[in-house]
């Protein structure tokens, strides 16, 4: 009897054993498959290229959109807004000025939610409907989407992917909505400043004042400011 316990309990283990040794080979594969079903978050474009973006986020106020507009005329600079469905409500004739330069328009979220805490349902609401506000305004299609605050979770990143849209983060944060200090958003944005950059910025009175340096920088280490579709379309 106990030669056969003995057996038994052998060949229990044998398999035992067998089982663990099959999920060790088939769990990175399966791993795989599903990273390769995440959409790709960008934080950086072209990193070997010469391209720079300056991202400005638009979601309150249109005072100092006026000089922000005529100093990247100034320099012949084509950028992205990324623009709040509120904000396009109620600047509306600002959001076609925008486009009037011939700037691309992304998509920043309807109600300017933290993304990250929605539902499938509730994030779809937000990058859908500004979708449709921004077209019945301007007649664009927008296909890239900057998360509010950059809150944002698998959900979203799905969300993003099934309505055609590229999610887009940030190489460096000016933090010109807190800081109003020029000196301070001079250096955030140009500190070891490359191409594929990504600069976050947003249309305050100090990064008004001080975007005509930072241009002026970029171009003096040959770097080139373009759109952000521009600039991550080789990454």
């Amino acid at each position: 009897m106990k030669s056969k316990f003995y057996l038994v309990l052998s060949n229990s283990l044998i398999g035992v054993m067998l089982f663990c040794l099959s999920v060790m080979v088939f769990v990175e594969p399966i791993e795989s498959v599903f990273l390769q079903n995440v959409q790709k978050v960008y934080y950086n474009g072209n990193t070997e290229g010469k391209s720079v973006s300056l991202m400005i986020n638009v979601y309150w106020g249109n005072e100092y959109l006026d000089d922000i507009l005529k100093t990247l005329d100034k320099y012949s600079i084509k950028t992205t807004f990324f623009v709040g469905g509120i904000w396009a409500e109620k600047y509306n004739e600002d959001l076609l000025k925008i486009c009037s330069y011939n700037h691309e328009i992304g998509n920043h979220g309807y109600f300017h939610k933290a993304q990250d805490k929605l539902s499938f349902e509730e994030n779809q609401n937000e990058i859908l409907n500004n979708h449709k506000l921004i077209k019945s305004l301007t007649g664009i299609d927008m296909s890239l989407f900057a998360p509010p605050s950059g809150a944002y979770s698998e959900t979203t990143l799905q969300v993003a992917k099934n309505l055609g849209y590229k999610t887009i983060m940030w190489t460096k944060d000016t933090i010109d909505w807190r800081d109003q200090d020029e000196d301070l958003i001079y250096s955030r944005a140009t500190k070891n400043m490359k191409g594929g950059d990504l600069v976050l910025m947003h249309p305050t009175k100090a990064t008004a004042s001080v975007l005509e340096r930072i241009i002026k920088f970029g171009q003096s280490i040959n770097l080139k400011f373009t759109t952000v579709s521009e600039n991550i379309i080789k990454n």
